[in-house]
């Protein structure tokens, strides 16, 4: 045991003279091997988790951002509805649009500002049908006043026949302008259509018109009725005008002036084929009754008999 405490004792004598020579030297090398690699320790560990919950959360956003961006097929309602998403002031803010065209006007860059709508368009279409099958019922009822000879029933098929004639108007046509341009495109660079919705939009919002028009037809004056036509015609057919030229005039002048007049062409043989028919027309015409030989007509005064 004597033995044991001596060596023990000579051992840290020799250690306290060797930290008594150097204290600096030691105290540094001690706290270099275990402060600096403790930190390191836990500067990894800690870093490494921070880091993986980091990539974990950004991994959600970017999925979660990924699932908002994802369109719906066209074949779905979801993808519609973004097309009926309009309040109450751009409808009425597009409307006024189409009834006071005027150059350097365009309806798709001021009005529509890339956002299409069909909300518009479709009840448009589908008042204007009902107000013609109306209007159309009324100039009978109208005219049977004024001419006993004149026979009235309800036509209720005027509302079908006016609805499939109108929606195809605003559809098909806008879809063969919009492929001609599409073409004409591939023929020349910079020929820029626009997209499909936004040319139904445009024909669409351009029948707004013809509304109050057909209603104000239902005065008996064909001179007023024929002025009334005429200036509906030209608001309209100049909205889709101005709103076309932009994109047309990049083409040759031929090819834009024949483009340009087919469109105002079809748009007055629509007004035409709005307009009711005159009064004369509506009449039955007068039919020729022969009567036997053997009955005779009352002489009227003053005949004289062979």
């Amino acid at each position: 045991m004597a033995a044991a405490d001596e060596l023990a004792f000579h051992e840290f004598e020799e250690a306290s003279n060797l930290l008594a020579e150097t204290p600096d030297a030691a105290t540094t090398s001690g706290s270099d091997q275990l402060t600096p690699q403790g930190h390191v320790a836990v500067a990894v560990d800690s870093g490494g988790s921070y880091g993986a919950e980091e990539e974990a959360e950004e991994s959600d956003r970017t999925a979660l951002l990924q699932e908002e961006k994802q369109q719906p097929g066209f074949w779905t309602f979801g993808y519609y509805q973004s097309f009926f998403d309009v309040d109450t002031s751009q409808v009425l803010d597009r409307i006024r649009g189409s009834l006071l065209p005027r150059p350097g006007h365009n309806f798709v860059r001021h009005h529509l500002r890339n956002r299409p709508d069909l909300y518009g368009p479709f009840w448009i279409c589908a008042t204007l049908a009902f107000v013609l099958a109306v209007t159309g019922n009324l100039t009978l009822v109208l005219a049977q006043r004024r001419d006993p000879s004149i026979h009235y029933s309800p036509q209720f098929h005027k509302v079908t026949v006016a609805g499939i004639t109108i929606y195809c108007y605003v559809w098909l046509v806008p879809l063969a302008l919009w492929g001609f341009l599409r073409w004409r495109k591939g023929v020349r660079e910079r020929v820029g259509p626009y997209t499909f919705l936004e040319t139904v939009c445009v024909y669409g919002y351009s029948l707004f018109v013809f509304i109050p028009t057909v209603v104000l037809w239902l005065i008996p004056v064909p001179w007023l009725q024929w002025l009334l036509g005429v200036l509906a015609l030209s608001l309209s057919a100049a909205s889709l005008v101005f709103t076309l030229w932009p994109v047309v005039r990049e083409d040759t002048s031929l090819v834009a002036a024949v483009l340009l007049l087919t469109v105002v062409l079809l748009h007055a043989l629509l007004a035409v084929g709005c307009k009711p028919l005159p009064l004369e027309h509506l009449a039955p015409p007068l039919q020729a009754t022969s009567l036997p030989q053997d009955v005779l007509l009352p002489l009227t005064p003053g005949a004289k008999t062979t």
